[in-house]
């Protein structure tokens, strides 16, 4: 599913226009953004966390020429389904 898809869904679910979904859908995935890169994590009861993780800095090797490379230190976004969510993905 891409975004085209949710904003069809979520028309058809709340019986409004896929341009007034397209709105609602772009405002939720933005303020998921804004509130992981401002707070660090977004927690939706019943769905999981959006939050930050920090990686190490750590060596690496190019494939091409196996030179050694330094990669640097950065924070990435991770997710992690709740319960619930995981649960009814098993059930099919």
């Amino acid at each position: 599913m891409n975004k085209k898809d949710l904003v069809a869904i979520v028309a058809e679910e709340m019986g409004i226009t896929k341009k007034e979904s397209k709105t609602v859908v772009s405002a939720v995935i933005e303020a998921v953004g804004k509130g992981i890169a401002e707070e660090g994590r977004v927690a939706i009861s019943g769905f999981g966390t959006f939050k930050t993780v920090d990686r190490a800095a750590r060596k690496a090797r190019n494939p091409r020429t196996g030179e050694e490379i330094d990669v640097p230190a950065k924070t990435v976004p991770r997710f992690k389904a709740s319960k619930i969510l995981t649960e009814s993905i098993n059930e099919g």
